[in-house]
């Protein structure tokens, strides 16, 4: 006859309960962070929030390996850029018959505001990647340089470079097109 450990069965359960509040409290703390973030590399809402989601399922999975509570939004930002480059590891694009000229903007520009904030964040996406996700996960993620350095796996004073360059070169945007203005008006 085969005894039931009752004591073992009910750890089992508390730890399983435990895991799924912690989840559950990372899951209303950061979800909308992660999807904004998502958001910003994709420029996709389905595509974000599928991220955003297996992100999350990922979590859920390696739970255990996440020591630090307060590591959680790096930890999570960390598996959403993998996910992220996993969607072009699956794809293969061919663009070789697409004129990349003749693309446009396929964004309603209704009001000045509007046009000011797809300005910035075309000027964003013209950054270079090394550029670009740094500034990003600061602006976005309000991660600090420290933050960046590990999520990215840099050394701090690389990101901070690389953040001043960011930070110059919209700003050498904003100027030419500040300039540009004055001359047609």
């Amino acid at each position: 006859m085969i005894r039931r450990n009752k004591t073992g069965e009910s750890a089992v359960n508390k730890d399983m309960l435990s895991k799924q509040r912690r989840y559950d409290s990372l899951v209303r703390a950061l979800q909308a962070d992660l999807y904004r973030y998502a958001f910003w590399l994709c420029n996709d809402k389905q595509v974000a929030e599928d991220i955003t989601q297996e992100t999350f399922l990922r979590a859920w999975r390696s739970m255990e390996s996440l020591k630090d509570d307060k590591a959680a939004k790096a930890w999570l930002i960390t598996i959403l850029r993998r996910e992220n480059a996993r969607r072009f590891e699956r794809k293969q694009f061919d663009y070789s018959d697409v004129d990349q000229s003749q693309l446009e903007d396929t964004y309603s520009l209704s009001s000045e505001d509007n046009m000011e904030k797809q300005w910035l964040r075309r000027q964003i996406s013209l950054l270079e990647s090394e550029y670009r996700e740094p500034l990003l996960l600061q602006i976005i993620g309000g991660f600090s340089g420290e933050e960046i350095a590990d999520i990215l796996q840099l050394n701090r004073n690389t990101v901070m470079t690389r953040l001043f360059r960011a930070r110059n070169q919209l700003k050498e945007s904003l100027e030419g097109a500040h300039a540009k203005g004055k001359s047609n008006g």
